[in-house]
């Protein structure tokens, strides 16, 4: 997967039915992105990858009709958080055939979202996403070693009790944990530059 965010040509080339890769690639880079907020949102996961085929479905209609990339008229992240929001909004509108009905709290939730709340948790996953696209690349150009001791801190485990794991001194999980930081706000800060050039 490329860990950049959407590039321009990337939604050109969806323009192009045959081009089966830039579908690909569009699909492996918001895949997360929208199962997450779904998922946040309180829907199950298959209703979640409903979700995520239906914006797919849209998208691929939008890209086969009058589609042309015009960044001045807004961020794709916004247009992308739209095209969801919408997609969870039609989802709960239709009846539902099987006669049950969806945990009343949760329905007029999902029918009836506060645009803030909603707002917040697309931001919040849109963050999220920027950290998994970076982390991908930290993966692939730091050592196993050390991605393992980053990982192990961020899942809440002491200095003390890493370098005790991993065979290091204290300073240097310090290190470790000071270079992938600093490398992750690169990536993103580079992601978010990219993106904002839409």
């Amino acid at each position: 997967m490329d860990p950049n965010p959407t590039r321009p040509s990337l939604l050109l080339r969806l323009r192009d039915p045959a081009d089966a890769e830039a579908w690909r690639e569009f699909e492996l880079l918001y895949r997360d992105l929208i199962l997450g907020y779904c998922r946040r949102r309180g829907l199950q996961w298959s209703d979640a990858d409903d979700i995520r085929q239906q914006v797919m479905l849209n998208l691929s209609k939008a890209a086969q009709g009058s589609f042309s990339y015009r960044p001045e008229r807004g961020r794709f992240r916004n247009y992308l958080a739209r095209m969801v929001q919408n997609a969870i909004a039609q989802q709960f509108a239709r009846p539902n055939p099987a006669g049950q009905r969806l945990d009343t709290d949760m329905g007029a939730q999902l029918k009836h979202p506060d645009s803030e709340a909603t707002d917040e948790l697309w931001e919040q996953e849109w963050v999220r996403h920027h950290f998994r696209l970076a982390m991908t690349e930290v993966r692939q150009t730091f050592g196993p070693k050390s991605v393992h001791v980053f990982e192990r801190l961020l899942d809440g485990a002491p200095v003390a009790a890493v370098a005790a794991e991993c065979g290091m001194n204290p300073d240097a999980v310090y290190k470790v944990r000071q270079r992938i930081r600093q490398r992750l706000e690169e990536l993103t800060v580079a992601q978010i530059e990219q993106e904002d050039q839409r």
